[in-house]
């Protein structure tokens, strides 16, 4: 029985984003940095022309998922990335659900734009009608959202420990569950074509 080994002799910090098969190393948050790269990917390779757009809280336990997105350098702009803070968990909700309303217009410079929005669980929270009302609304036909929520169970940074998942299933929102870095970039683009 043959073990596939990879023959590579050099290995660099960039492979995280650069590859599209074979071996990678990456954390969390670089993954989910990647996912929309691969979206993006996946999208060319079917003619069409996308981009990510991404909004969130950086005080939730994701926070450092901005430092990541800016530490990913032209990968990010190479993939039509575009990274705009929220001031709070409801207002980059607010601003990706528009993400999807995007291509209604004859101007669109896109045929479709992958959301992905993150937030503190207190954030999930404030953010159910935004997240309901979106959910309804549906994505993009070219589109689609991932919602990350950054649960805090053990309460060390929030004022109440919590779990998202009862908000998501108030919203009638699918809920994926990854147990390591491989399901996270598997899940991610799952739940974009969900």
């Amino acid at each position: 029985m043959s073990k596939h080994v990879d023959m590579r002799t050099t290995v660099t910090l960039d492979d995280k984003y650069a590859l599209r098969s074979g071996r990678i190393y990456l954390n969390g948050l670089q993954a989910l940095v990647r996912i929309p790269m691969m979206q993006h990917q996946l999208d060319q390779a079917k003619g069409l022309k996308t981009a990510t757009f991404i909004s969130g809280y950086r005080g939730s336990p994701l926070g450092a998922l901005d430092l990541a997105i800016k530490s990913a350098g032209d990968f990010v702009s190479k993939h039509d990335i575009t990274f705009v803070p929220g001031i709070n968990e409801d207002l980059g909700a607010t601003s990706v659900w528009g993400s999807q309303q995007l291509n209604l217009g004859p101007a669109a410079k896109y045929d479709g734009v992958v959301g992905m929005w993150y937030g503190k669980g207190p954030g999930v929270d404030r953010s159910v009608d935004v997240l309901k009302h979106a959910n309804a609304a549906g994505t993009s036909k070219h589109g689609g959202v991932l919602a990350l929520a950054g649960d805090d169970h053990a309460c060390k940074s929030s004022t109440f420990p919590h779990q998202s998942e009862q908000a998501f299933i108030h919203c009638m929102i699918p809920t994926l569950n990854p147990a390591g870095i491989g399901d996270a970039l598997s899940l991610g683009l799952h739940g974009i074509a969900m």
